[in-house]
């Protein structure tokens, strides 16, 4: 499962093969209430029986961590407190900027842009994990 977080929205992504990740979802909580977000990642994981979890973790381009990527460390313990499943911070940087470009060169209205980066941007996040595993077993 791949999450990509914000300060009040989820987006969430899935691989059953281990190979292609898909988008599932975006959901929304309560403005930076992230124990209600970990609420929902930890019935996401228990329902699909997620063992490995890709959690985004924003950096800025000089590779220093900044306020959004603590909020992330702290999100995954958070996450680790209430699943069983390994979570791994995945660095970000351009996720976002991918989906939405991707969006654009397939001509999606703004609106469903915004509705969907997020998910996209999981997307993304949790590809670029499974192309870097399966790069590292050949």
């Amino acid at each position: 499962m791949g999450l990509d977080l914000g300060s009040k929205t989820l987006g969430v992504s899935m691989s059953e093969s281990g190979i292609i990740a898909y988008a599932l979802s975006t959901f929304r909580f309560t403005e930076n209430d992230y124990e209600e977000a970990a609420r929902k990642v930890a019935e996401i994981a228990l329902f699909h029986k997620i063992d490995t979890i890709v959690l985004g973790y924003p950096k800025h381009m000089n590779n220093d961590v900044g306020i959004r990527g603590k909020i992330s460390e702290d999100f995954k313990k958070l996450i680790e407190e209430k699943c069983k499943a390994e979570v791994v911070l995945w660095d970000e940087r351009l996720s976002t900027q991918t989906a939405l470009r991707a969006m654009i060169k397939g001509s999606e209205r703004r609106k469903t842009q915004k509705q969907k980066k997020d998910e996209l941007a999981a997307v993304v996040i949790l590809q670029n994990y499974l192309d870097y595993k399966g790069a590292s077993l050949c």
